[in-house]
């Protein structure tokens, strides 16, 4: 029990003490040193997790397979991204845009960000899981909108706006499901309580749940990016400073998929497991699907272009949900987070040096800049599941599963949708690594940049002093690299060990 309060309580010592120092490198170092210690603490935890379960405050928190495995890869991916924001910054401080005023505003957000997420995992309370959940949007959205410019803040607006409207019908859905559950149990019990909720999920009235469903789906699916509830994501991402895009994108979408995934086999249960609420699940995953390979083929700004990568991954994973392949579900979620943060990471570092995010004026990157170009282009090779790497292997196994299920139509639409997502998202990486940059006078019309971007593009070769070219440091690239080429041909026995105890609990099978 001590030890879930202090994975709860550690990212709000981070956001107290970064509202309180004056001096942005120590802020940057208390973002690192609160996620790190965060993931020690879960770390810690994770064994007895998997085996059972950690419950703490009078039954309303707990830990389980599925939580403690979302919970590891939030944290991760949080260290990981925080030891980044501090060579981001950095070279944003040698500019004179990060302040101390911004870099209190980031630490302190940066923290509460991170304590949301984690209050969303550890849960046993619905209710406390949605306000944590809406917390999240809060936190994100002002660090959306860090530099106070008017494209930043309109997307944080929006982006504010329509999660809001979509975690209200969240709401709405979680009264329905506890109203079904409460004229099941008597006055007597608690049917906010996950536990509760998957004891009677057998004996709940079918009609009312399937309406509940909808309305979480809908709700939380708009927090994952899924479509057609996604049009928020593709501006957050590209307008956030680079190490907010990557958690936004690594983990915040999990966990909003995650909540979809606790509710899916109470409703399964509830419907006399007949696949209504997987096929619910699969529809959503194949929209995501083709509406993330249209868009891909056509975006050239960068950031834009992984945002929608996120929405073809969601629907991804929304998809083997659906198909009932909970274990490679969650064997995407992992491979999807880890290239995520890998592409992001160096898109920041290409974005500092070109000084704009337009693909079309970036040019022999592998030259200009060797670590972020290449780490840019593995990543996305990774991205679009080139054989030898984690997500060529998760997309396999979800085939197969589809395969096996029977659900040929299913699996058509989604081998068409990653073809053509491989091909676009391809030409644009073989693009950024020719030597000619685009030529002024580029008609806009043909597809080429707009006059506005081509003054933009920098004439100037990188010096050896230039802090575009130390914010991504070696480990952050060959870290994530190396995760995805060895999870791409073995499976380690402790992955495998938590991939199927959590799978066992989206299959309704755990205790």
């Amino acid at each position: 029990m001590n030890l879930l309060w202090a994975i709860v309580l550690t990212p709000l010592v981070g956001c107290f003490a970064a509202g309180l120092l004056r001096n942005a490198r120590a802020i940057l170092a208390v973002c690192v040193a609160s996620s790190v210690a965060e993931l020690a603490l879960v770390l810690a935890a994770l064994p007895a997790a998997v085996a059972g379960r950690i419950t703490g405050a009078w039954g309303q928190l707990a830990i389980d397979a599925l939580s403690a495995y979302h919970l590891a890869l939030v944290v991760a991916i949080f260290a990981l991204s925080s030891v980044y924001a501090w060579s981001y910054f950095s070279a944003e401080a040698h500019s004179g845009k990060f302040d101390v005023s911004t870099a209190r505003r980031f630490g302190a957000s940066w923290c509460a960000f991170l304590g949301s997420m984690v209050v969303v995992l550890v849960a046993n309370n619905v209710g406390i899981m949605w306000v944590a959940m809406e917390a999240t949007t809060l936190t994100s959205a002002l660090l959306v909108c860090l530099s106070f410019e008017r494209a930043a803040i309109r997307a944080a607006w929006n982006y504010l706006m329509i999660c809001s409207v979509g975690i209200a019908l969240g709401l709405l859905g979680t009264f329905l499901l506890c109203g079904a559950a409460r004229a099941v149990e008597g006055s007597g019990a608690s049917p906010l309580l996950w536990t509760e909720l998957s004891r009677v999920a057998p004996h709940l009235a079918p009609r009312p749940v399937k309406l509940a469903f909808v309305f979480l789906v809908v709700g939380y699916g708009t927090k994952a990016g899924l479509a057609p509830m996604h049009t928020w994501l593709p501006d957050a991402h590209s307008q956030a400073p680079t190490p907010v895009s990557a958690v936004l994108s690594g983990v915040l979408l999990n966990c909003a998929l995650y909540c979809v995934s606790r509710f899916l086999p109470i409703a399964e249960a509830a419907t006399g497991h007949q696949g209504w609420a997987l096929g619910l699940m699969v529809v959503l995953g194949l929209a995501s699907i083709v509406v993330a390979a249209a868009f891909i083929v056509v975006e050239h700004d960068v950031k834009r272009l992984l945002a929608y990568h996120s929405v073809e991954h969601m629907g991804i994973i929304a998809l083997a949900f659906g198909l009932g392949g909970a274990a490679p579900a969650l064997y995407h979620t992992l491979n999807h987070s880890v290239c995520k943060m890998l592409t992001f990471f160096c898109a920041g570092g290409l974005v500092q040096r070109y000084g704009t995010r337009d693909m079309r004026l970036m040019r022999g990157i592998l030259v200009a800049v060797p670590l972020a170009g290449f780490g840019i282009v593995l990543g996305i090779l990774a991205l679009i599941g080139a054989p030898g790497f984690s997500i060529f292997m998760s997309e396999l196994w979800i085939l197969k599963v589809g395969i096996e299920r029977h659900q040929y139509a299913a699996v058509a639409v989604f081998v068409l949708g990653a073809a053509v997502v491989f091909v676009a998202a391809l030409n644009h990486a073989l693009d950024m690594v020719g030597k000619r940059a685009a030529q002024r006078g580029t008609d806009p019309a043909a597809g080429g940049p707009r006059g506005d971007e081509l003054s933009r593009q920098p004439v100037d070769e990188p010096r050896p002093g230039d802090p575009s070219l130390r914010v991504v440091r070696w480990p952050l690239v060959v870290v994530p690299l190396v995760i995805l080429l060895v999870t791409g041909v073995w499976m380690p026995g402790p992955l495998a060990d938590i991939l199927e105890a959590a799978a066992a609990v989206v299959r309704g099978a755990a205790p």
